[in-house]
């Protein structure tokens, strides 16, 4: 019988695991399926331009996964049962079973309400197409000099401000942080980013903790109302309960917690990348939701499995570290800040037209290698005949 390998979620993460192991591992000694809702694939990264009514390019996964040898099973993931090995999807037919052998989960995450009332009922998010689509559709409603506010000073709240302001210069656009806004930036790229917001007309709402969302305003913590007939929740985000449901040991994030090959520390068959991995990196700091994290384990595990099914003892090390944040600013302006290996703002940055370049760069570089997944090939390994459970070491 073949090896049945199931990748669950077909985003950054998932998409470039299932590639990767079509790449390392004989067709005739493995089966590769991957599951996913969706039948394009989605640049997450993205979605504050679908909100402002940009359609990035149509990404078919059925196109992607043709001739590969890959499997494509449109589906939602209902249930993991970790212990029978068997995944539990529904489609349009009804419901069904899968069973396997290794499991890669990256089913990812959505928006983070964090329990704060009147988000759920009032507020709009942009963790994922069908709900960047809904704020769309909300924003085209909105006439001139309508208010939007923004709540979340992080990479995901600045890049959905600029880019609402820069294509609606007739509302009127805020956003609210915590704390400082861009606090994590270097001195001058805040400065830049400061500049910014006064060229597009953004109103800054500094140490502003939202207490409460209501169908016009946002309340903070101290009873400042701020004026909202659109609120954007950009907060940070939350994993699918799916895991935690499970016999798997998950953080209190909900978080599958994995060894140094993204290995399931309880589940030896499971492993897990992008927003559902709780994974180490350098520093000893957990690596954070995003892109840049994701990617890098989806490679390490891709190459942890082809190793370990091929019985060798060693495989590469994947970077888990970190180089840059890449930030969008709208479409023509935008921070390279550089970082540290563990993720704090180094000196240098870059900022303007060449920043907004480099970031879309770094986007289509990313999507052109999920639809690219078998262009370069390299030796497909058969499955050893006796192999072992160890993890193998990394070199």
């Amino acid at each position: 019988m073949k090896h049945r390998i199931v990748v669950l979620g077909a985003g950054y993460t998932g998409a470039v695991a299932a590639g990767r192991l079509a790449k390392r591992l004989h067709p005739d000694d493995t089966e590769i399926t991957v599951v996913n809702a969706d039948p394009d694939f989605v640049e997450r990264v993205r979605m504050h331009q679908v909100a402002t009514g940009q359609d990035p390019e149509r990404r078919p996964l059925s196109k992607v996964y043709a001739g590969t040898g890959v499997t494509l099973r449109l589906a939602r993931v209902t249930a993991v049962d970790a212990d029978r090995r068997s995944v539990a999807l529904a489609d349009e037919h009804g419901t069904d079973e899968i069973a396997y052998d290794t499991l890669v989960y990256a089913l990812g995450s959505t928006a983070a309400d964090h329990g704060v009332p009147g988000v759920a009922e009032h507020a709009y998010d942009i963790a994922g197409r069908p709900s960047a689509l809904r704020l769309r559709n909300r924003l085209d409603q909105l006439a001139a000099g309508g208010t939007v506010l923004v709540v979340g000073g992080g990479l995901t709240g600045i890049e959905a401000v600029t880019e609402i302001a820069e294509a609606r210069p007739d509302l009127d656009v805020a956003i609210a942080a915590r704390g400082v806004l861009g606090d994590w930036l270097n001195e001058k790229a805040q400065q830049h980013l400061r500049r910014v917001c006064d060229r597009l007309g953004i109103t800054v709402h500094e140490h502003a903790d939202i207490a409460r969302v209501e169908a016009t305003a946002a309340v903070t913590a101290d009873a400042r109302v701020i004026p909202a007939q659109v609120t954007v929740w950009t907060t940070g985000f939350a994993v699918h309960p799916i895991a935690a449901a499970t016999t798997l040991t998950v953080a209190a994030t909900g978080q599958i917690i994995v060894d140094a090959s993204m290995r399931s520390v309880s589940h030896p068959e499971v492993y897990a990348v992008g927003d559902a991995g709780l994974a180490e990196g350098a520093g000893g700091k957990p690596l954070r939701m995003s892109c840049a994290s994701g990617i890098p384990m989806a490679w390490q595990a891709a190459d942890a499995i082809a190793a370990r099914l091929a019985g060798r003892e060693k495989f590469p090390k994947a970077p888990l570290r970190y180089v840059n944040q890449c930030i969008s600013l709208g479409r023509r302006d935008g921070i390279i800040q550089y970082v540290t290996a563990d993720d704090r703002a180094k000196p240098s940055f870059l900022a303007g037209r060449l920043a907004a370049r480099y970031k879309e760069v770094v986007c289509k570089g990313a999507a052109w290698q999920i639809s690219h997944p078998v262009l370069y090939p390299v030796r497909r390994r058969r499955i050893a005949a006796t192999r072992t459970e160890t993890v193998p070491t990394m070199s």
